[in-house]
């Protein structure tokens, strides 16, 4: 399969990172979208086809200098043939497509040490005339890959590949995640997590997603959906199901008396605004043993500005003593001086705390103090750590 070839193979990777449109044929490399200029001078597109020499399960170097080339007979920018490069015509069938032409540049070396090198010198003599007549042709296209491995993903995650983190994504892969509760941080948290190759992601909620829920969460909703009124659940599974398989709903709030449904996650996000079901929640994963992460986001009027703080609570194996004094059982509903103000970046940004830590207690961020619990306090720009593990 192409994409696993790439993963070990450094120059079919650097060629699909530029953004090259890489496609395997067979025994054959293909690099579509080629820039080239025809007899007309009119700038077309074609591809180049190569053998493909596969050592264990990665690319070796290239058997031939010589490459094929699917397209009109490519020119020079004042419509002249590139003869220099043309060794013949011969139209071969390959796997599919057609080998309109056989191209031989041969480097001074006698051979190209890799398919990159390859590649690249081939697509640099068709498309320097090209761009001479439209400086904008170019063959880095970076079309989406669908991945033909086994992945969470519906399609190839590109920006891992291309920051040079895969191994580092492989923490992530057989884990099961619960988010509790699609408000502000919990979408927020579902738009990070659901970027990771988690095997699954389980979503609780039975509310409705309603209007003021569309200015505190990440896209924007649509009148046409807001007047469906569907759930929570149901809406943000839809938005994430295009990109992550796992997405797994669960219309239902979970009480003491539905906590087992939590058994056997490896990572629970707590992102409610009611504190003594919170703290039922809690207690039901400590017995459990389950790691969780507790959100918290405080906000208020104050002299006709708005001060805040944002929480960022976590609960490990064999560390919850501290729970007890650093979460409220006090419900807001009970409390007329409590207000529920929420605002967009403080969602965001209390569910980067939240999903920081838990890639810290991953293994993929580096985590040098083991803090189990944080506030950031707005008007201070204040970030206060304690009940240090490390």
């Amino acid at each position: 399969m192409l994409q696993q070839l790439i993963s070990h193979s450094p120059d079919l990777k650097k060629l699909r990172d530029e953004g090259y449109e890489l496609e395997r044929k067979g025994g054959y490399l293909c690099i579509h979208h080629i820039p080239y200029v025809t007899s007309s001078r009119k700038v077309a597109y074609g591809t180049l086809i190569s053998d493909l020499s596969i050592t264990g399960n990665k690319a070796g170097p290239p058997s031939t200098h010589a490459i094929y080339f699917m397209g009109e007979v490519p020119c020079h920018k004042d419509g002249t043939r590139m003869d220099e490069i043309i060794n013949s015509s011969p139209n071969q069938p390959i796997e599919g497509l057609i080998g309109n032409h056989y191209f031989s540049s041969k480097p001074a070396s006698g051979k190209y040490d890799n398919n990159y090198d390859k590649f690249t010198r081939y697509i640099n003599l068709l498309s320097t005339p090209a761009r001479s007549i439209d400086p904008l042709a170019t063959a880095l296209t970076f079309k989406p890959y669908i991945d033909d491995e086994e992945s969470v993903f519906h399609y190839f995650d590109s920006n891992a590949s291309r920051a040079n983190i895969d191994q580092l994504m492989d923490v992530f892969k057989s884990q099961c995640i619960a988010i509790i509760g699609l408000g502000g941080s919990g979408s927020y948290i579902l738009d990070f997590v659901s970027k990771t190759p988690v095997a699954e992601i389980h979503l609780f909620d039975a509310d409705v997603f309603s209007q003021h829920n569309a200015f505190r969460c990440p896209g924007a909703a649509s009148i046409d959906i807001l007047e469906k009124s569907p759930l929570k659940v149901d809406y943000f599974a839809n938005i994430y199901s295009k990109m992550h398989k796992g997405i797994q709903v669960h219309p239902e709030f979970i009480t003491q008396h539905n906590i087992q449904k939590l058994s056997g996650f490896n990572y629970v996000f707590i992102c409610i605004d009611k504190n003594s079901l919170r703290s039922d929640i809690i207690n039901g994963l400590s017995l459990l043993e389950i790691n969780f992460i507790d959100v918290g986001l405080g906000v208020n009027l104050q002299d006709g500005k708005l001060i805040g703080i944002i929480r960022t609570t976590t609960g490990i194996q064999q560390s919850y003593d501290h729970l007890i004094k650093r979460i409220s059982t006090e419900d807001t509903d009970n409390n007329e001086y409590v207000t529920n103000i929420q605002i967009a970046d403080l969602n965001a940004m209390n569910a980067c705390k939240a999903v920081e830590k838990w890639k810290k207690l991953s293994g993929f961020y580096q985590d040098d103090i083991g803090e189990l619990h944080s506030t950031y306090t707005l008007s201070a720009s204040m970030l206060l750590n304690g009940d240090f593990t490390a």
